[in-house]
């Protein structure tokens, strides 16, 4: 009794260090080394991306709060375009920079009342491609996020079945169902199974989140271009 009993202990003190993270990397399969290095890679790269995203939206809210401020303060609008530049950072600017400049190109010689309609079209034209456009910068990487969220806990579960498949492939090798010989495969099946929630989970929530935000900029960019609309046109028919 007492030399099964040091025998388990001494299993179990070997397991202690044989299942730490590092170890159960080095000895898996390089199949299973594989699905681990592109789901570490994969988490790290979404983890960046949510970063920059974070940065990104909580920037461009603050610039719009800032812009609209001077907006609506009641200046002059083409001051206020010289200020804002032709290619401004943030969308909303971009937006009211981008009707502006075509507003300017057009009354520049002065304006036919018989041209009010087309003018109308073209700015409210330019202001839909500059909406598209700003968006798709907002939106980019977005994609992979929805990727790695989809996708990374199947990878992890393939990596999990190739590991519990070695686990089994010891134990007929060996004829020996003892901890020692069951625990290792084990430990890399789920190892490459926490690796794909680690990965899945902060890529799900973000895309989510940050798909609301850009949906809330969306909103905001459409609701400033019909208001903005709406004055360049009282400014046409006052003629």
């Amino acid at each position: 009794m007492e030399k099964q009993v040091v025998t388990v202990a001494q299993d179990l003190g070997s397991l202690s260090h044989d299942l730490s993270m590092l170890d159960l990397f080095i000895r898996a399969d390089v199949i299973v080394q594989l699905v681990m290095i592109i789901l570490i890679l994969a988490s790290f790269w979404s983890w960046a991306i949510i970063i920059d995203k974070i940065i990104r939206f909580r920037r461009v809210t603050a610039d719009s709060n800032d812009f609209e401020q001077d907006f609506w303060s009641g200046g002059n609008l083409e001051e206020l375009y010289k200020r804002v530049g032709s290619n401004p950072d943030n969308p909303l600017a971009m937006l009211f920079s981008t009707a502006m400049r075509e507003w300017l190109r057009s009354t520049e010689g002065g304006l036919d009342v018989h041209a009010h309609t087309g003018l109308q079209a073209r700015i409210h034209q330019v202001m839909r491609v500059a909406i598209d456009r700003e968006v798709e910068r907002l939106e980019r990487y977005m994609g992979f996020l929805a990727t790695v969220g989809s996708t990374a806990t199947f990878i992890g579960l393939f990596g999990t079945v190739w590991g519990i498949m070695n686990s089994f492939q010891a134990i007929a090798a060996t004829k020996d169902t003892s901890l020692a010989v069951v625990a290792p495969g084990i430990a890399e099946a789920l190892f490459a199974t926490a690796l794909g929630l680690v990965a899945a989970i902060p890529a799900v929530v973000a895309y989510n989140k940050f798909s609301n935000d850009l949906q809330r900029i969306i909103t905001r960019l459409e609701g400033f271009a019909g208001e903005f609309s709406a004055i360049l046109s009282r400014q046409l028919d006052l003629g």
